[in-house]
């Protein structure tokens, strides 16, 4: 049995992060995903570099597995004919242009739901198609000031900070193939496709969740706590001898259980901190005594103190001990291929599909010549195309 989406075809012309995010996370469940590049230097992430591997950045490979280049000038009468007619016959449109864009390039919904009523056509935008933002620029680090959740980051009396990834392109991404599989779902009802308007700047604000119902019932901003939870605790990275190692104790019972493995058995009974809500309270007290006992020791011997007695614990790893981890290998979440750059897997699991042998990201316009011959265009013609010498 073939995955989910095998059979389906997606026109993808997307950029940057959120919208290649989205049409890779199709591609992983057996999309065929068309992408459209603009000729000379395609999407602006293969310029994201050093370092670049094969001609390729690292940003580009890491967003692109698995799928077709086309390279066609969208500003060209034919360039636009060729999208329409891989519309004609497509599942699913992703775009991630400026409001406005695609109907400048007659590739709107619109229009294109007369070629084909059952086709998904997903906008993913920084503010999205509607409100007084509508046409601002904006990247990740942008919705992500915009949030209210970057404000919250970081610790008292130093500057927010941004995360090392960026969550509001990552939110955005998710969502749009939610929506997008969510619109699939329906369309083997009714038999049409539907329209997909969809923000960075909504989807991380969708983030706050309970930061937002903090405010809500206090009329407060949250703290800013560094790696601490605002109503868990001790749930935070400490100090060991060595390194970091996070606690992550979520209820009464792993507190005893702590306890008992650090010799802390006075504080069970302590009313100061015998409850969660206790703990929270008297944070002030119980975190200074708390990291002055982890610094006796290095982190990965109360690693495995803490892992023997079931309290939640481990050390911060960097990259390459997560590449190396045990864990991460058993679940195929890097894949390693002969002369080729390790990749990372897809985290989805299906127990009646073999997983999908994915390729690495395309060369720019690699699959031109195939695509269009698929179209019926002569060799000549495709040139002209890839070249982006077409008439305006």
């Amino acid at each position: 049995m073939g995955l989910p989406l095998q059979g389906l075809r997606v026109v993808d012309l997307t950029q940057d992060f959120a919208g290649p995010f989205c049409t890779m996370i199709l591609s992983d469940l057996g999309a065929e995903v068309i992408k459209i590049e603009k000729p000379g230097g395609g999407d602006e992430t293969r310029a994201w570099g050093p370092p670049f591997i094969d001609g390729i950045s690292y940003y580009f490979l890491s967003l692109n597995r698995g799928k077709k280049s086309v390279v066609l000038d969208l500003k060209t009468r034919e360039g636009q004919e060729i999208v329409r007619k891989l519309v004609v016959d497509a599942d699913i449109f992703v775009e991630s242009s400026r409001p406005g864009q695609m109907a400048r390039f007659n590739l709107d919904y619109t229009r294109l739901r007369r070629l084909n009523k059952a086709v998904v056509y997903a906008s993913i935008s920084s503010f999205g198609q509607t409100g007084p933002y509508r046409d601002r620029l904006g990247y990740d680090l942008i919705a992500f000031a915009m949030s209210g959740i970057m404000a919250s980051t970081g610790e008292q009396g130093r500057p927010p900070i941004r995360m090392s990834i960026p969550v509001a392109d990552l939110a955005a991404g998710h969502y749009a193939s939610t929506a997008i599989l969510a619109a699939l779902s329906r369309r083997l009802v009714t038999g049409r496709g539907d329209y997909i308007d969809l923000s960075l700047h909504d989807s991380i604000v969708s983030w706050l969740t309970y930061l937002s119902s903090y405010y809500f019932a206090t009329g407060k901003e949250p703290e800013r706590r560094g790696s601490a939870h605002p109503s868990i605790v001790p749930y935070q990275a400490f100090r060991c001898k060595d390194k970091d190692l996070v606690l992550a104790i979520g209820n009464d019972s792993q507190w005893t259980n702590f306890c008992h493995a650090t010799g802390l058995e006075r504080l069970i009974t302590d009313r100061r901190f015998s409850t969660n809500p206790a703990r929270v309270k008297n944070r002030h007290l119980l975190i200074p005594a708390l990291q002055q006992m982890f610094r006796r020791k290095k982190a990965k011997d109360w690693h495995k103190v803490l892992v023997q007695a079931h309290v939640p614990a481990t050390p911060v790893i960097n990259i390459r001990d997560v590449v190396r981890d045990p864990q991460v290998r058993n679940r195929r979440m890097i894949i390693r291929s002969d002369g080729d750059v390790s990749r990372l897997g897809s985290p989805m699991r299906f127990y009646t599909t073999k997983p999908k042998k994915t390729t690495p990201a395309p060369q720019l316009g690699q699959h031109t010549a195939e695509i269009l011959a698929e179209l019926g265009h002569p060799s000549k013609e495709i040139e002209k195309l890839r070249t982006g010498h077409a008439s305006g």
